[in-house]
């Protein structure tokens, strides 16, 4: 049986490329897919994020797709090669469909932006990528305070799961992944999800992820990172 880590970023938590590989012989894992995260500076938290990748002079994307192609012309037979570029960028499909004829990019992800997943210029890049067959991996937060003003009073990504909806149902033709804690959350039927990051408790019934696991083959979950954990161990 081949075992894939469908959700990775390169040189994360300290990990280089000889770390990471160790990683993936030590746990079994024959490949992994490589992410990118390609959002605008003042779309993420330098305070959380700073500690777990090489930015050089800050001015970069969080995970820029150079360093997922170094991993993977490093060590080509372990590496799934994605790439997701900013769908709010006139230049996006084009450098999409060029990485892809290029270097062979496989995945769309991870898209974690502060726009609505609906966003026509959104909806666009998931179109093309149904037709290229490139599945794409979301990330969902809800705005929930932080207790500061700046640099954000929140980190949301995505807007809502019902964004969400909208554009699986705008896409029928693109496989979805779902992922991180706006998304997993909506396992319960509870009032949680925009409140807490991680909830605790029973899963209620009423769960929006299994009226949409139900609903729209084309939607697929990401069980990476804690996110899914909590989601999968909650009293059932």
């Amino acid at each position: 049986m081949t075992v894939i880590d469908a959700h990775n970023h390169p040189d994360w938590h300290g990990h280089d490329l000889p770390k990471f590989l160790a990683n993936m012989d030590r746990f079994g894992i024959d490949k992994t897919w490589l992410l990118t995260w390609e959002c605008p500076p003042d779309e993420y938290n330098p305070t959380s994020y700073f500690r777990a990748m090489h930015f050089g002079d800050g001015s970069a994307y969080p995970v820029p797709f150079e360093a997922c192609l170094r991993y993977k012309q490093a060590a080509p037979e372990r590496f799934v090669l994605g790439y997701a570029p900013d769908p709010r960028r006139p230049e996006a499909i084009d450098q999409l469909h060029a990485a892809i004829e290029i270097h062979g990019v496989q995945v769309c992800g991870e898209i974690k932006l502060r726009m609505l997943y609906d966003n026509p210029d959104a909806l666009r890049l998931f179109r093309f990528c149904g037709e290229m067959g490139l599945p794409i991996t979301f990330h969902i937060d809800y705005p929930i305070p932080t207790g500061h003003r700046y640099p954000r009073t929140d980190w949301w990504y995505g807007g809502s799961i019902d964004s969400f909806e909208r554009a699986l149902q705008a896409c029928p033709d693109t496989v979805f992944i779902g992922h991180a804690p706006g998304f997993w959350a909506h396992i319960s039927g509870d009032d949680q999800y925009d409140k807490i990051g991680y909830p605790k408790g029973p899963v209620l019934p009423g769960g929006r992820l299994f009226e949409l696991f139900r609903t729209y083959p084309n939607l697929y979950a990401d069980l990476s990172a804690g996110s899914s954990f909590p989601a999968r161990t909650l009293e059932l």
